[in-house]
């Protein structure tokens, strides 16, 4: 396993990633008001993932890149990178804000900053690290504090955002997991867990909620997008990012993915902007700035 390097390229494309998934949320409410939260899910997955074996295809097909295989790692990663969080984020999102389903997305980096000291080489918590870590869990702790609980008139709204949170703990162990796999081809890495993903949630979608709905226009296309961009598009970015820059970089999307959800849930569905919010949002970029302070002075040549 090769050490982290952070590069330009890296850079934007984690600014890249917290601006799509940061509008993920916005798309997925206006999805949930003519479909179901679990054919939400499947519909975006499936479509994210036929597309991607396509050109996955396309390209040679390719998958290990060496004599050492890591079926039983692809597998956790394919159901904790697609299944389990889509289907935890659809169902939360009924009973939650946009703006706080984004801002529980930087909880992600929290989670795997302890994962990576003690499982990836190279990417151990030092004292800069760990008072940044202590820093955006005190943004995370205002977020999910009483008062952030009490404004929702919602009785399943303390339920959404945990299910909010425990998607944020598949996105940390599957950033790690993917990390430590041997050398694979990156549309490789990007196709399989979709195909394992969509194979997890269809049936299950199946199941709970019959057979798929006939949606309207409007939210087909809405799933068509989230499909292209949040799920196919971001999902081969993050690969390329975690492959090269480490999990611990990659947990830069997740402190960006709050402001842009927040923003746009202000300005497009008239959604409320609290103090609260606002005052997890610094803590949790100031966390970021701290934990980050060496790849920020490299970036700037200083």
């Amino acid at each position: 396993m090769q050490t982290p390097d952070i590069t330009p390229r890296s850079w934007a494309m984690v600014l890249a990633l917290g601006f799509v998934w940061g509008a993920t949320f916005l798309f997925m409410e206006i999805a949930l008001r003519g479909i179901t939260p679990l054919w939400l899910a499947a519909g975006r997955i499936g479509f994210a993932m036929l597309l991607t074996v396509v050109i996955w295809r396309m390209l040679g097909g390719k998958l290990f890149l060496s004599q050492e295989k890591a079926w039983g790692a692809l597998i956790v990663v394919g159901v904790l990178s697609t299944a389990v969080p889509f289907v935890l984020l659809s169902w939360g999102l009924q009973y939650v804000t946009s703006g706080f389903a984004g801002v529980s997305m930087a909880a992600v980096a929290l989670m795997v900053l302890p994962l990576a000291h003690f499982f990836v080489p190279g990417e151990r918590m030092t004292l800069r690290r760990l008072i940044g870590f202590l820093v955006g869990f005190a943004g995370v702790a205002i977020l999910i504090g009483p008062e952030a609980l009490a404004q929702s008139g919602e009785a399943l709204e303390p339920l959404g955002r945990l299910a909010c949170l425990a998607a944020a703990g598949c996105y940390a162990v599957s950033s790690v997991t993917m990390r430590r796999m041997p050398p694979v081809d990156s549309f490789g890495l990007a196709a399989v867990p979709l195909i394992i993903g969509s194979a997890f949630v269809i049936p299950l979608a199946w199941l709970q909620e019959g057979p798929p709905p006939l949606p309207d226009q409007q939210t087909l296309l809405v799933v068509a997008i989230l499909g292209l961009l949040p799920t196919a598009g971001a999902n081969l970015l993050r690969v390329l990012v975690i492959r090269s820059a480490g999990p611990v970089f990659m947990s830069l999307t997740n402190y960006q993915v709050p402001l842009w959800s927040v923003c746009l849930g202000v300005l497009l569905l008239g959604e409320p902007l609290r103090p609260s919010l606002l005052i997890a949002l610094v803590l949790i970029l100031a966390g970021v700035f701290v934990s980050q302070w060496g790849a920020l002075r490299r970036l700037f040549g200083r």
